[in-house]
């Protein structure tokens, strides 16, 4: 009598699902699944923050600090240049504690509001730095936040002040970008590099060409850092930008400000329309 033989069902077919001809079930999966997890959560809108994911708290940065006090500089290969960077994370350590804060009191009052939804949460890429002191900032308010995480050689790792059930794993960075701007209503931007600049420029550029047709607060922090980085004047000057692209997106120097541009944009132009009674993420790029 000849063996019975196990066929596998398509969809549980590994091989085939990690192959090219499953690419398209990965995308769709890194759109389904998170979209019916936003759902189920009541998650109708998000509050984004980008920035540095090599940027450390005070507390750590000093504590780095601190090993160079009694070190032996025989002991350090390039101990000078070793103890400026040292110095140096300490400085820019004040981005991490700003975010923090800036993500705490949109928290605190996203959670007061009279909605039968989860207005306005938090959303970060889900690792470390910048990503990880707002996903604390969340956290300490007693809230909900969102971590957008994918998965690259280095740097990256889930921070630990995600909402576990809002914990999200990425392949595909055009699809974690889709949903950096599917949900959200404003922007906080704060120092970063390459990866900072290439979210903060691929979100200027779908409002600028009007693919992005919700009213977005758009707040770039730190316009010295800013400034010292990209030349916009130099842009206009070029002819390769409008000078009134800049209005696009508001410079912000302190916590006070870019909480109250990010509140009263919120209050002005989303408060006032009606929740539908099922929580649906709404599409609104063309």
């Amino acid at each position: 009598m000849a063996k019975e033989q196990k066929t596998v069902k398509a969809y549980h077919n590994e091989d085939f699902l990690s192959s090219s001809d499953g690419r398209t079930l990965r995308l769709l999966a890194e759109y389904l699944e998170p979209k019916a997890r936003f759902k189920k959560h009541k998650i109708m809108d998000t509050i984004v923050f980008f920035g540095s994911a090599r940027l450390k708290s005070r507390k750590e940065a000093i504590a780095e600090l601190n090993k160079f006090k009694n070190a032996n500089p025989k002991t350090i290969t390039n101990f000078a240049q070793e103890l400026r960077k040292a110095q140096h994370h300490v400085e820019m350590s004040k981005y991490y504690e700003d975010a923090v804060e800036l993500s705490r009191r949109l928290t605190e009052w996203s959670m007061n509001l009279e909605t039968n939804a989860n207005r306005f949460i938090v959303c970060t890429g889900g690792g470390p730095g910048i990503m990880e002191a707002a996903n604390k900032g969340a956290k300490k308010a007693g809230g909900y936040s969102v971590g957008l995480n994918i998965s690259i050689p280095f740097e990256q790792y889930v921070n630990p002040f995600v909402t576990k059930e809002l914990s999200f794993e990425f392949h595909y960075f055009f699809m974690r970008k889709f949903w950096f701007a599917y949900l959200s209503k404003a922007f906080v931007v704060f120092p970063g590099g390459f990866g900072t600049f290439d979210e903060l420029f691929e979100i200027l550029t779908l409002v600028q060409t009007d693919k992005i047709r919700k009213k977005l607060a758009l707040v770039i922090y730190d316009e010295k850092y800013w400034k010292s980085v990209v030349n916009f004047d130099a842009l206009i000057e070029q002819g390769v930008i409008n000078a009134s692209d800049l209005d696009l997106f508001h410079f912000c120097n302190d916590i006070d400000t870019a909480f109250e541009i990010v509140k009263d944009h919120l209050e002005k132009n989303f408060l006032r329309e009606k929740e539908p009674s099922v929580i649906e993420p709404r599409i609104t790029i063309k």
